[in-house]
């Protein structure tokens, strides 16, 4: 079996509310979407979300280095040979991982599916049986943000994560009345995406939010700034999670040196694919951090792919993979493995969903007027 052809595909997923975070606010996802072909006639799917804040990346680099500089390097590969698919990729070009994730991801969907497992079978089996599904919370008003809170409890959410990073001080109040709202046995975690940017800007709000008995705070300050993690970890009895701050092996290794966070959270568009990711796992399982499998709100095909990362790893204490549900209209049927509050991954081969190309044809973008 050997790789035939790639395909690339730039859609845009229409979400049914707008996403707000500290530095964007998102009316549709724009991805890229990846069809694999072998010579033996199976097909794949990948997926490459893009995020010029995070990786430098957008969806117009994302599909001009994978048609002009990895699809014609891996024609003819066998798309079970990852260690030397991802050699093949970085020495063909620096960085890019969004790109790489798109074709690691329909590597690996192509492969279980000829072979007829599920795509965790390829990664060591399945330890999880399901995972709660965290609630996002975008920024927004405090009362509306904590009426939402409320009627996803009573949907039988049991965790919230809240964006949060634009104004300090709206900060605290979004993240105050949602406490209140919700009660004090209802986990909460916030996301700050780089906005308080500095640890001496920070520390008095992470001290002043204590009281509110948060889960963890994800990436309160800039990503490259390490040793502000680690002076913030010292001060503060709240865990801290890195997730803009960690894409590569080498930002996982300078992070562990410095002992700079309790979690890191892991996310395929940042560090290329499930291979690298799972590579992640095993560097944070000998340095004791627990793991997240993170999203940048993909769909059916890059959730699933996350999924099976979180599924077969048993340091991957939580997900956050609702894409699926977020989309107005979607390229899978991912969003039926959901039975909320619970995810629980189907047992079909490959990654799980039925993809429909009909809904690709229909969400297909012109690439120049993104």
């Amino acid at each position: 079996m050997r790789i035939a052809s790639i395909e690339v595909l730039p859609i845009e997923l229409p979400l049914e509310v707008p996403f707000v975070i500290s530095y964007a606010t998102y009316d549709t996802m724009p991805s890229v979407i990846v069809k694999l072909t072998t010579d033996t006639g199976h097909v794949g799917y990948g997926e490459g979300v893009a995020d010029e804040h995070v990786t430098g990346e957008s969806l117009q680099t994302v599909c001009a280095v994978i048609e002009e500089t990895l699809a014609p390097r891996l024609i003819g590969m066998h798309p079970n040979q990852m260690e030397r698919i991802h050699e093949v990729m970085n020495r063909a070009i620096l960085d890019n991982p969004t790109a790489k994730a798109a074709i690691d991801i329909a590597c690996y969907d192509v492969t279980a599916r000829a072979y007829g497992v599920p795509v965790y079978d390829l990664l060591g089996g399945r330890y999880h049986e399901e995972f709660p599904v965290t609630h996002v919370l975008s920024i927004g008003e405090p009362k509306d943000l904590a009426q939402e809170a409320r009627r996803k409890v009573e949907e039988g959410y049991t965790s919230f994560k809240m964006k949060v990073g634009y104004d300090v001080a709206d900060d605290l109040k979004r993240i105050q009345m949602v406490r209140r709202a919700v009660g004090p046995h209802i986990a909460i975690r916030i996301d700050a995406n780089q906005g308080w940017q500095t640890s001496a800007g920070s520390m008095q709000t992470i001290h002043a939010l204590e009281p509110v008995e948060l889960d963890w705070i994800e990436q309160p300050i800039r990503a490259r700034d390490i040793s502000g993690m680690r002076a913030l970890k010292e001060k503060t009895r709240t865990p801290l999670m890195i997730d803009e701050g960690i894409c590569h092996a080498d930002d996982l290794r300078h992070i562990i040196e410095k002992d700079a966070c309790d979690k890191i959270n892991i996310k395929l568009m940042k560090c290329g694919g499930i291979f690298p990711a799972m590579k992640l796992i095993h560097m944070a399982e000998m340095a004791g951090l627990d793991c997240q499998i993170g999203s940048m709100v993909e769909s059916s095909i890059g959730s699933a792919a996350g999924l099976h990362v979180g599924f077969a790893s048993k340091q991957v204490t939580s997900v956050e993979l609702t894409g699926p549900l977020k989309f107005t209209e979607d390229v899978g049927d991912l969003a039926d493995a959901y039975n909320l509050p619970m995810v629980r991954l189907p047992e079909t081969p490959g990654l799980g969903c039925t993809i429909d190309e009909a809904k690709i044809d229909e969400l297909l973008i012109d690439r120049v007027l993104v």
